[in-house]
């Protein structure tokens, strides 16, 4: 951990080299009149919108919308099988199986899906008229980073990993708060160093329709992830009869009101994973790098906190711009490993475009133990 002390508050960071923008992103945070106590880096931690990713910051009293980011709700799931070995064209059958039942990028199901959750929605405005779409996105993976994954684990079995959230419902939550919260900021002459940063007092209208909306796409994006885990169970079940047991399935972005240095406060998330002592926990590498089932140590300096991911050490288009796909998928086909690479574009998800994992996974031993080290067999990516 190290420490920097130019704002109203300290910022303490788990990650060696924090990029210009995501310190300058920090040092906003911690110049907050409501921050609480520091702020906390993850050392997958770069720069988002207002917040790095891989940030964690506790507020008195107050929810910023855009420290917990436009894909509320967005998270991991992995579950062990009873394999203990699978070869390539059985992954390719299982892919195929796989692409056929749950959909991936912008498609969605032709059929609305069941959840009970569907009856319980929030009379807000904004969800009641994503309800009709959301019926079809429920189950469905999305684009970007989001993946579903096949690993093999050194505690001698196979795994299934995937990664997504809560789909439309983040954004549009996202989106229309955030515009409500400079709305308020602006009419009350706040002082925040930037628009990014807009607030929700605690105890406004529009804090508790935050709240209630968030809360609901926490419990979309949770149903969303069980749901494809159920069909790639399936599919997975199918062509080798295995079992399965010890799912996960956890958030990495939101915001939740959690006791921290004798005070209550809401501790932000966006790119961070709980690490409360004995905790399971998830943390995923690249399509061609290991991920990690850890165990939290509850470190308080953290909030509590853990990494989400490796991070990212480029931006799309520069890693679409300067990698070179004939040398990323000899590495990925040297490796054994099925992957998603085949095209210039698909480049902004290639291993190089993230931070070295191994490198992530040491910097934060204070905060996590691992329990199993996965590597990648085979990935479908959104």
């Amino acid at each position: 951990m190290r420490v920097t002390t130019k704002g109203r508050i300290p910022i303490k960071s788990w990650c060696e080299d924090v990029e210009d923008g995501a310190m300058e992103q920090a040092n906003n945070l911690s110049n907050l009149p409501f921050a609480f106590h520091h702020i906390a880096l993850m050392p997958d931690c770069h720069q988002g919108y207002g917040m790095p990713i891989g940030g964690v910051m506790a507020a008195d009293n107050v929810i910023v919308p855009n420290c917990v980011g436009v894909d509320i709700g967005c998270g991991m799931c992995a579950v062990q099988t009873s394999l203990e070995d699978i070869n390539v064209d059985t992954i390719k059958a299982v892919f195929s199986d796989i692409r056929s039942i749950v959909p991936v990028g912008f498609d969605h199901h032709a059929v609305a899906q069941d959840w009970d959750g569907f009856n319980e929605c929030p009379d807000i405005p904004l969800l009641n008229q994503e309800l009709k779409s959301a019926r079809h996105q429920l189950g469905t993976l999305g684009g970007g980073n989001h993946f579903i994954e096949i690993q093999g684990g050194d505690d001698g079995y196979v795994w299934l990993m995937l990664h997504s959230g809560s789909r439309n419902y983040g954004f549009k939550i996202a989106n229309e708060y955030h515009k409500k919260a400079v709305e308020l900021c602006e009419r009350w002459f706040s002082a925040i160093p930037t628009k990014e940063l807009a607030f929700l007092p605690i105890g406004s209208k529009e804090a508790a329709e935050y709240l209630d909306a968030m809360n609901f796409a926490l419990r979309f994006a949770y149903a969303n992830r069980a749901l494809m885990m159920v069909r790639c169970k399936e599919a997975l079940s199918i062509h080798t009869g295995c079992t399965f047991e010890n799912e996960i399935n956890i958030h990495h972005n939101y915001v939740a009101i959690e006791h921290h240095f004798r005070r209550n406060v809401w501790v932000h998330r966006k790119g961070a994973t709980l690490a409360r002592a004995g905790e399971y926990g998830i943390i995923p590498g690249s399509q061609g790098t290991a991920s990690y089932i850890v165990i939290g140590k509850g470190n308080p300096e953290s909030f509590q906190s853990c990494s989400h991911g490796a991070g990212r050490s480029m931006g799309r288009k520069e890693a679409e711009r300067t990698l070179v796909l004939e040398d990323v998928v000899r590495g990925l086909n040297e490796a054994g490993i099925v992957h998603s690479i085949r095209t210039q574009k698909d480049l902004d998800e290639a291993p190089q475009a993230y931070k070295d994992i191994d490198a992530v996974m040491a910097e934060q031993s204070d905060l996590v133990d691992i329990a199993v080290t996965l590597k990648p067999l085979g990935v479908i990516k959104g």
